[in-house]
């Protein structure tokens, strides 16, 4: 077996040179093995939560939305921002599932974990897999700026990662998740995942 385990090594002088809305820019001159010091700057993230909701007939819940930085209309998962610190990833994804499909579900298992850019951000992302999905009840949530403009479909997870291999698909939490759904179904089952309050080191969180 081989694990991902924490390690800090020595910061000797931190700065902030940019402070956004919902994120940061931090320089910090780290201490190297040898001995010398190295600057590494990356963007400070408060982590995010994305949902592969899966229908009944092994569909996947998807949708589509403009992304600026890329210069691209791209298909995503439900996903979202861990708006408050020490919130329970669960009732974010939760959240984002009702507020960008109008959608809830019966059941949840955390799929994987990810640090989406580890080399230049500390942003973590919990992928929960959510299954038993249906209407939710009420008034949807009313979306704006590149929200208001979202595409919806439901996509079988084969054409997913068809999608995904043939570069056609790009989103990282869609093709990590559908990945990772299709080696679930494919080995030990739904079964064998996490329970969705598992712990998770890189955003600790309250029940």
């Amino acid at each position: 077996m081989i694990e991902d385990t924490p390690e800090e090594w020595r910061v000797t002088a931190t700065t902030t040179p940019f402070t956004g809305k919902k994120t940061s820019v931090r320089t910090d001159e780290v201490v190297m093995p040898e001995g010398g010091t190295a600057t590494r700057d990356f963007q400070v993230h408060p982590g995010s939560v994305a949902v592969l909701a899966l229908d009944d007939e092994e569909r996947v819940l998807v949708l589509r939305q403009y992304r600026h930085p890329v210069r691209h209309r791209l298909w995503e998962i439900p996903a979202g921002l861990l708006d408050i610190p020490g919130e329970n990833p669960l009732h974010a994804a939760q959240r984002e599932l009702y507020e960008e499909a109008h959608v809830k579900a019966e059941d949840w298992r955390v799929l994987t974990d990810v640090y989406t850019s580890p080399g230049g951000s500390d942003e973590a992302v919990r992928i929960f897999l959510a299954r038993g999905v249906s209407e939710a009840e009420g008034e949807r949530f009313e979306v704006a700026d590149e929200e208001a403009d979202m595409e919806l479909a439901r996509v079988p997870l084969a054409d997913l990662v068809r999608g995904a291999l043939a570069g056609e698909l790009h989103n990282n939490c869609l093709v990590v998740g559908a990945f990772a759904l299709q080696a679930v179904l494919a080995g030990d089952g739904v079964e064998a995942l996490r329970p969705a309050e598992s712990p998770w080191p890189a955003r600790p969180f309250t029940a």
